[in-house]
């Protein structure tokens, strides 16, 4: 028998038993709300073979599953089915203009990823070289969501200008912080940091969150960059 899978959302905690089938959607175990973008019947939860499974019952949306760090993040397209490997997971999705997000945990998850652990570059890799602390800044005020909730997609990375406000700085300041950040790091071969106006740049900052998250250049532990005040010239 499956030990019991733990589903939390928005404060709401259900306890699903092995042998049920746990439904979300617009109707279902979980009724979400009355979004007309949301499937009736969206994903379905259940235990097979002593993992839990989510399977993707719809025809539009996708959905998302990250572990708790938020390393590791698999597409649920309709359809799809999926076990959970992770002991605490992030479910996540779109409908429409409203983003949501689930909390999963179970003690029959077969993988968790190991600690970071950083190492020296040796041979010939090449590497960024150091930010100051105001370029990391920029780079965690545009990161935050996804830092604070490993599930959160590209729809809640803040425009430019959230994130300078977020910083209490300038327009002006902040761009330059990010094309100093950008500059660098396509030097270094990182691609789609290339931004211009309208959408290139939207598609700019997302492709940053993207890697310096993927690859810990910043991770929880600097949010508190946030309240730093760093010199106007850093």
């Amino acid at each position: 028998m499956t030990a019991p899978l733990a589903v939390e959302f928005a404060g709401e905690q259900f306890t699903v038993e092995s042998g049920t089938t746990f439904a979300i959607g617009r109707e279902g175990d979980l009724a979400i709300d009355d979004n007309p973008y949301l499937h009736r019947h969206f994903l379905e939860v259940y235990d097979r073979e002593g993992l839990w499974w989510i399977a993707n019952r719809g025809t539009r949306v996708a959905a998302h599953v990250t572990d708790s760090r938020g390393l590791m993040r698999s597409s649920l397209g309709p359809g799809a089915v999926l076990p959970l490997v992770f002991p605490v997971s992030t479910l996540s999705f779109a409908a429409g203009p409203t983003a949501y997000e689930l909390g999963l945990t179970t003690q029959v998850g077969t993988y968790a990823p190991p600690a970071h652990r950083a190492t020296a570059s040796v041979g010939t890799t090449v590497a960024p070289t150091a930010f100051t602390a105001s370029q990391l800044q920029a780079i965690v005020a545009l990161a935050e969501p996804v830092l604070r909730h490993p599930g959160a997609g590209a729809w809640e990375i803040p425009t430019a200008v959230d994130a300078a406000k977020r910083l209490g700085w300038t327009q002006t300041r902040f761009n330059r912080k990010l094309d100093n950040v950008c500059d660098k790091l396509d030097r270094c071969g990182v691609t789609g940091l290339r931004g211009g106006p309208g959408a290139q740049a939207a598609n700019r900052r997302m492709r940053l969150v993207e890697y310096a998250v993927a690859t810990l250049l910043v991770t929880g532990d600097d949010l508190a960059l946030l309240a730093l005040d760093t010199p106007k010239d850093d």
